[in-house]
Parts: C-alpha cells; sequence; structure tokens
C-alpha cells in the first residue's frame, strides 16, 4: 500500500482550501498560533509535537505547515528532543520534494539550531515574527505553492503593505546576486592585466575589519535602515573570519547583517542557493552549522580588496 503523504495536490476541504497543519511545542503555543491563523482567513488544525508525524502521515491534504515554538519552549526544543527533531527533519525532507512548504516562528535563542535542521528551499524560519510577517510571510509560502490566499478585510491594508516589502525585499536580493554574478566589462580589463585566477591576493585582516568597524559608525549618525546591505556586510564579516580562521555560526552572521534576524536568514539562504555561501556542519554538534564563504566568493572579495587597496570603500 502507497503511504505516500500528499500534502498540496488533493483540495477538498469544505472552503476548497485544506488546512494549514500546525503543530507546537506547547498548549499556549499551539493555541496561539492556531487563533492568529484563524484570525487571518485560514483553516487551521493544530496537535502536539509528540507524534507529529505519524499525525501528518494521516492528513490527506494541508496546505502547509506552521511550527509554532515560543519564547517558554525554548529551553526545551534546545534539549534532546526526539520528538522535534523527527518533525523537522520529516518537514525538511518534504519541502525538499516540493510536497510541503514549512514555517517555523521562533524566539532568537533557537535559530543556530533550526538553522541547522531546516535548509530546503520551501523552508521559511521567522524570529521573532509580529502578525504582520506572520501573515505575509504564510501569504507568500502559500502563494508560492499555488494554494489559494484569503485574508479578512480587517488585516487586509497592513498585510499588502508587508507583501509588498517582502516582494521589494526578495527583488533586492535577487538584483544583489545578479550583480555579483555579472561578468565584469571586456573593455574594463584592458585597462590592466587581470589577476590570474590562480593567485590568492594577500589581503589584511585589519584592512576588512577597518571597513566594517566604519560601515557601522554610521548608525550613530543616521538611522541605520538608510545604509541596510546585509549581503555585503556578511561578505564583509565572513571574509574577516575567514582570514582570522574563525567559524561563523548563523547567529552571529545575522547579528553581522545588521537586519531583522528572519531578513538575514532569508539573505543567508539565497546566497547559499546561489553558491556564495557554503554551510558546513559542526563536526562538535550536530545542532548547529557554520557559514563560510565559498572558494570562488573568497577569491573575488580577496581580489576586490586587493584592487581598492587602502581606499576600500564603506
Amino acid at each position: 500500500m502507497d503511504t505516500g503523504i500528499s500534502y498540496l495536490s488533493q483540495r477538498h476541504s469544505l472552503d476548497g482550501r485544506p488546512p494549514v497543519m500546525v503543530a507546537g511545542a506547547s498548549e499556549e503555543s499551539r493555541a496561539a498560533a492556531t487563533r492568529w491563523i484563524e484570525e487571518a482567513g485560514w483553516r487551521a488544525a493544530a496537535f502536539p509535537i509528540a507524534g507529529a508525524v505519524e499525525r501528518l502521515a494521516l492528513q490527506a491534504s494541508a496546505s502547509g505547515l506552521w511550527i509554532e515554538l515560543g519564547a517558554d519552549d525554548a529551553a526545551d526544543a534546545d534539549d534532546a528532543d526526539d520528538d522535534l527533531d523527527r518533525l523537522l527533519a520529516h518537514a525538511n525532507h518534504e519541502a525538499a520534494a516540493g510536497r510541503m512548504t514549512t514555517i517555523v516562528a521562533a524566539p532568537l535563542a533557537l535559530i543556530d539550531g533550526l538553522a541547522a535542521r531546516l535548509d530546503a528551499g520551501r523552508t521559511e524560519l521567522l524570529i521573532d515574527p509580529n502578525p504582520i510577517e506572520r501573515t505575509a510571510t504564510l501569504a507568500l509560502a502559500l502563494a508560492a505553492a499555488d494554494a489559494p490566499i484569503m485574508l479578512h478585510d480587517v488585516a487586509r491594508e497592513p498585510a499588502s503593505q508587508r507583501l509588498k516589502q517582502l516582494s521589494d525585499e526578495v527583488g533586492r536580493i535577487a538584483a544583489t546576486l545578479a550583480r555579483l554574478s555579472t561578468t565584469p566589462d571586456p573593455a574594463a580589463q584592458t585597462i590592466e592585466r587581470p589577476v590570474p585566477a590562480t593567485v590568492i591576493p594577500p589581503v589584511s585582516g585589519e584592512t576588512v575589519r577597518d571597513v566594517i568597524r566604519a560601515r557601522r559608525v554610521r548608525a550613530r549618525y543616521f538611522e541605520e535602515e538608510l545604509f541596510a546591505d546585509p549581503a555585503w556586510d556578511m561578505l564583509l564579516d565572513l571574509l574577516a573570519a575567514e582570514i582570522a580562521q574563525h567559524r561563523v555560526p548563523v547567529s552571529s552572521l545575522c547579528i553581522a547583517a545588521a537586519v531583522p534576524a528572519t531578513t538575514a536568514l532569508r539573505w543567508i539562504k539565497t546566497m547559499t542557493d546561489n553558491g556564495l555561501f557554503k554551510r558546513r556542519a559542526d563536526p562538535h554538534d550536530g545542532r548547529r552549522v557554520f557559514i563560510e564563504l565559498a572558494p570562488e566568493a573568497s577569491l573575488a572579495m580577496r581580489r576586490y580588496f586587493a584592487e581598492v587597496g587602502a581606499h576600500a570603500v564603506v
């Protein structure tokens, strides 16, 4: 008998939309997530994390999976929780296979452990999200899965604004990656002889750190959002760490990005998918991954600093 789970192909609920499945670490977190999802216009079906994989196997169809981990659940979720491990592994596998969209809402304390276990394209990790971020992320995730979307009028205006902000944010990520991957103008290459690809120019770690410090000083005089450039901030931080032979966990890289953690995670995933970052498992802790520059990105950063020299721009 075929025991495979079909989450998005069958749509036979009373209103034409399968429910959003909600798994929570506590009764309080499940109730809060269910209440919010239903107020936003979707149906929800909640159950404990213990036995969640078996519960999902019984579900003929679902719009997606929402896993809610509250602040009070952080200590328990950080321990060796086999049920949560099984659920995250299952959700990541199903998302990677294109069968289920998964969103996890969690406190900042859990960012490293969750980021290590969720790397599929159709997963979203929200850190301390507000209601608008929740609504917008779920709407975008279900839209990507070709699921019907409905919002109550009371939430339509702010949700629409956030949806536009998220759409703009995704557009900025795409534009930045396009610029990073653009081949230099051949005419510009004739000005001076290019450095052979096999040559790795030496770069001073102090030079890189000076640029990072200078970028942070701007926040003393202007709103930090004016200069938000998480891709460049993370590239700088990873280059400085590489020179110093330090390993960078996800939580540290999110801080270096100087944007909200959820936004930083989205950038990390996109930069990784596009081959600029690499994930490396912590050999001593399976619940943590380190982020590092891909060899091509490292070489590009080093050649950039070699070219601009002491005049490195902030």
